[in-house]
């Protein structure tokens, strides 16, 4: 039991800190910069939808206003069998150059998407959805990325607006994700895309899958072609909090969901001798997270035995039942989320019922 709880809590304190470390020591010996210029390629800026005629409006004046030379600038809305007023409201773009793909009956995101490259003029592709935003420079700052020739694809850096102002407990979680994925970049590559927006060479999405994660496995086809992904920090993707919590959770459930599907039909990408580091990214930043749950209960459990017979197991299980006593609160009340205190437990714990239940649907099938 012993072993048990130490190995356990040291794996999760590896995981979100450990990892992190061992980057920022790798990039200061081996450290990548990514060689930037003012290039532009033919874009295709390709944005997909379901039912979001409340949103699509403010998507495509944002896109409009953005900073590129119009004649190299595809527009291209995918409508994954939209039934609502989306596919009207995007043609009243036509004239301004935007162009509607409407995909009958409803195939998801990534199918939507694999449709849209068929369609896609662009030496570079964007791949966006429709809540997230870009600053009037973000594409033309993504682009310049791709003036590195080992450059394959590129992630914005996700920047959360909470409606009441505030900085929700995954604004935290989000800005340690972004600073993960710089590390990431400047050691080899970073292991996952933004999936609400991101960039990539044309050839890197030839081998395009529409059954699985995008932002995922484009990272992966770049890494196969001899190809890095890294982060932009100057490239932002402006998105607000859902104020659906139950869309949310699906949302992230999903998410992982497909995440550890892509993982489990590329495990040869975990072969450090032909990938190097990659491989030692890919197996932290995506296995050993998704087994952080498992290791919070064998912690649990195992403090649990020994707190009998020492003080100090039993004052460290009294501070995780604290700790999870405040995230179950958090979930219950959410009006308790503005507190600082309950805000970050509650995120935890509800990103690791997340991954538990995304587990579960993937070992059923």
């Amino acid at each position: 039991m012993n072993l048990l709880f130490i190995v356990s809590v040291a794996l999760v304190f590896f995981a979100y800190f450990g990892y992190p470390l061992t980057l920022l020591l790798l990039g200061k010996l081996i450290g990548k910069d990514v060689k930037r210029a003012s290039i532009y390629p033919a874009v295709t800026f390709i944005i997909t939808v379901h039912n979001e005629e409340k949103r699509i409006r403010d998507k495509l004046e944002n896109m409009l206003g953005i900073d590129y030379p119009k004649d190299k600038l595809q527009i291209l809305v995918a409508s994954d069998g939209s039934s609502d007023r989306t596919n009207q409201i995007v043609s009243e773009y036509r004239d301004s150059g935007v162009q509607l793909l409407d995909i009958t009956g409803r195939g998801g995101k990534e199918n939507a998407q694999k449709e849209a490259i068929k369609n896609a003029t662009g030496e570079v592709l964007v791949f966006s959805d429709v809540a997230t935003m870009l600053e009037t420079g973000g594409l033309e700052q993504i682009v310049s990325n791709f003036a590195d020739n080992t450059v394959g694809c590129v992630s914005s850096e996700d920047r959360l607006l909470g409606r009441d102002g505030r900085p929700s407990g995954e604004g935290v979680y989000l800005r340690y994700e972004m600073w993960l994925r710089r590390l990431e970049a400047r050691v080899s590559s970073l292991v996952g895309l933004s999936g609400s927006l991101f960039a990539a060479r044309k050839v890197v999405c030839e081998d395009f899958s529409g059954e699985m994660q995008s932002d995922f496995r484009t990272v992966l086809n770049s890494m196969k072609m001899g190809l890095r992904g890294i982060s932009d920090p100057l490239a932002v993707g402006i998105y607000q909090d859902t104020a659906d919590p139950k869309r949310e959770w699906d949302r992230k459930v999903r998410t992982v969901l497909r995440g550890i599907t892509v993982f489990f039909s590329h495990l040869h990408l975990l072969n450090v001798f032909r990938y190097g580091l990659f491989s030692y990214q890919l197996f932290c930043h995506k296995l050993l997270r998704w087994l952080v749950p498992l290791l919070l209960i064998i912690a649990l459990v195992s403090n649990a035995a020994l707190s009998a017979g020492s003080l100090v197991y039993a004052i460290l299980f009294l501070l995780q039942i604290l700790f999870y006593g405040l995230g179950i609160s958090g979930l219950v009340w959410q009006e308790l989320q503005n507190s600082n205190l309950i805000r970050v437990p509650t995120y935890v714990l509800a990103v690791n019922i997340c991954i538990l239940v995304a587990w579960w649907r993937y070992l059923m099938g």
